[in-house]
């Protein structure tokens, strides 16, 4: 099979396609030909050799994300059969003509692969984090980078619960996180003084999905870092604030997001398509920051 591929860290040039070995599905996963593979800000990481992970040492597929068609099925595995179409975590890489999944779920007819593919990082991380805030009807949460794909749906999740949401993005963004349900302001400069006139009484609760020095300000906010929490910030330990990194996979909630996506009730913003052997211009675009929504490859 054809799969883009990383041999040493590097910029996005590293990345080159190759021919790899099918894989073939263990107990409880499944192959699927893939329709769709996300791009995440981890893949970008891991690629430049920023995890503290060791050197490749041979070919490795990048990729968090993939939706396609299940073609094989591994040992134990139940409630699906090949033709269907899945959404669900890689495993081994999903930069390719096949992947394997374990965490996964059916993707309803007429929910495009290039849409369900947003959902299974964004999703898990914006519930895991909610879920660690407790945030409840009548208060008010600040979420720093509303109009990334974990903010979205972070702003959706909250708003569906009765929360006040605040989100910082820049201008151009504005009007989506507005739609998103969330007040919208501006980061920078001045952050503390914009919120503090938009939420006289405070912020309950701040999310920080960018990583960009926000947590200061956020503590200024809070009074303290009590329900602050960061998923991007390697400063988090050194002032106090819980980050959470380790995702807790769960095929049941990511199904219920697949469900929501298809009907309408959760949304999620595509900001490019693009085809596999461009795996080094989809980098680009999620190191720029401009992207406007997530980077899907498709094969």
């Amino acid at each position: 099979m054809r799969a883009m591929v990383v041999e040493a860290f590097g910029g996005p040039e590293v990345l080159h396609l190759a021919e790899m070995p099918a894989p073939r599905p263990g107990p409880g996963q499944v192959r699927v030909r893939v329709e769709a593979a996300a791009v995440n800000g981890w893949d970008v990481k891991t690629r430049a050799g920023a995890t503290g992970a060791p050197a490749p040492t041979s070919p490795t597929v990048p990729g968090l994300e993939v939706a396609g068609v299940v073609d094989e099925l591994g040992e134990g595995v139940q409630g699906v059969a090949p033709g269907d179409r899945v959404v669900g975590f890689a495993v081994g890489g999903g930069y390719a003509e096949l992947a394997l999944t374990a965490v996964f779920a059916r993707v309803p007819a007429g929910l495009a692969p290039t849409a369900a593919v947003t959902l299974p990082v964004a999703a898990e991380t914006a519930t895991r984090v909610l879920r660690l805030l407790d945030v409840g009807p009548g208060e008010t949460l600040l979420v720093h980078g509303a109009s990334g794909s974990v903010g979205e749906l972070a702003v959706q999740l909250a708003v569906r619960r009765g929360v006040r949401v605040i989100g910082t993005a820049s201008p151009r963004n504005h009007d989506r996180v507005a739609a998103l349900g969330a007040t919208p302001t501006t980061y920078g400069a001045g952050l503390v003084e914009r919120v503090r006139a938009l939420a006289p009484d405070g912020v309950d609760a701040v999310l920080d999905t960018t990583g960009a020095g926000v947590l200061p300000d956020s503590i200024a906010l809070r009074g303290g870092t009590d329900r602050i929490v960061t998923i991007a910030d390697d400063t988090a330990a050194e002032l106090g604030v819980v980050a959470s990194w380790r995702s807790e996979r769960d095929a049941g909630e990511l199904a219920e997001a697949v469900d929501a996506l298809a009907r309408g009730d959760l949304a999620t913003t595509v900001g490019a398509v693009l085809p596999l052997a461009d795996a080094p211009h989809a980098h680009e675009l999620v190191e720029s920051g401009r992207a406007g929504g997530k980077v899907v490859l498709v094969p």
